[in-house]
């Protein structure tokens, strides 16, 4: 993928993130004191990664690629991009039912609820008794 560059966000770019969201994910809250990562292609982004401290552990969160980019992946490279250089046993995803295959595929196990800290687990009960259809996962890289 030509011209395709993995970037951490400084905070005073969180209005590019936030104009990124309102295209491509209207749900998504993006926090200055998170850890971003951007996918860009000829300098313009594609893709967004979040990282969430919640007590000693991260919860990743907010990943997206462009709409119209989608399936080509670019998912895909910056999440080997985040397993190579970000990722370790501390990080979590509370993944949508349609992309536990892709966040399996990057060393991220299904976990039971009951098996969350409890930091985690009290937000991971929140969103899905508001009703969304999210599957627990912890990461572990070789296993």
């Amino acid at each position: 993928m030509n011209n395709v560059e993995i970037t951490q966000l400084e905070p005073i770019k969180v209005p590019l993130v936030k104009k990124f969201y309102k295209e491509h994910y209207p749900a998504g809250k993006v926090n200055k004191s998170e850890l971003i990562y951007s996918l860009t292609k000829n300098h313009s982004i594609i893709g967004i990664v979040r990282f969430r401290a919640i007590e000693e552990y991260r919860l990743l969160t907010g990943m997206v690629i462009s709409t119209e980019l989608r399936g080509q992946g670019h998912g895909s490279l910056l999440m080997n991009y985040c397993v190579s250089n970000i990722l370790t046993n501390q990080d979590f995803c509370f993944a949508y039912r349609h992309l536990e295959s892709f966040y399996s595929n990057h060393d991220f196990k299904k976990i039971d609820a009951v098996d969350l800290p409890n930091s985690l687990k009290t937000l991971f009960l929140r969103y899905t008794n508001s009703g969304k259809d999210l599957i627990p996962m912890h990461f572990q890289a070789n296993c």
